[in-house]
């Protein structure tokens, strides 16, 4: 998974899935060993966002963002949902399904999970600010994606990338309509 994932992704699909462990099951693994960082060190919303004014925000979306710092295991399927579309978008003329394509998801966003508890780990230990390195997972994404449908062309990392950004572009228009309903709500 690490030097070919999207080669080993297309391998689990077409030929030998007993090879592999069950994308769900290494997801959530993966989401543990995160959720077990995170607890160890108390990670907080305001540790990868500082910038954010906590109190400002509206409070159930203050809860809902340290509820996924805390659930990454289900901050990454939700997401996986809206990345696997904007993938099935960009790679229409592809013969994968969307399950494929979830699976491809579930098997890349587990690897970048346990990256991210590393440079968690990283950051606790040695104090440094590491958001530079964060978009390593955003490259990471962007060549798996890219190397599972078509390692050779570079418009499949290009749509790879725009998939991704897709993907996070709904999601985060989804959470904006809610935290604005929720602000006219309360308002």
């Amino acid at each position: 998974m690490l030097v070919s994932p999207g080669e080993s992704v297309r391998q689990f699909i077409t030929e030998d899935r007993y090879r592999f462990v069950k994308p769900i099951t290494f997801l959530f693994i993966t989401a543990l060993i995160y959720a077990f960082v995170n607890q160890i060190f108390k990670v907080r919303i305001e540790d990868y966002y500082p910038q954010l004014d906590v109190p400002d925000i509206v409070p159930t979306t203050t809860l809902i963002l340290n509820w996924f710092i805390a659930n990454p295991g289900y901050m990454n399927i939700i997401t996986i949902v809206f990345i696997a579309f904007g993938i099935k978008i960009f790679f229409r003329k592809t013969d994968y399904n969307i399950f494929e394509i979830f699976i491809l998801c579930c098997f890349v966003f587990g690897i970048t999970t346990l990256f991210e508890a590393i440079l968690t780990i990283i950051r606790e230990i040695t104090q440094l600010k590491l958001h530079i390195l964060m978009s390593i997972s955003i490259i990471y994404v962007t060549w798996a994606i890219g190397q599972f449908f078509d390692k050779k062309k570079v418009a499949s990392y290009i749509k790879a990338l725009l998939s991704y950004m897709f993907g996070w572009l709904i999601f985060c228009l989804i959470a904006v309509i809610g935290v604005l309903i929720e602000f006219k709500l309360r308002h």
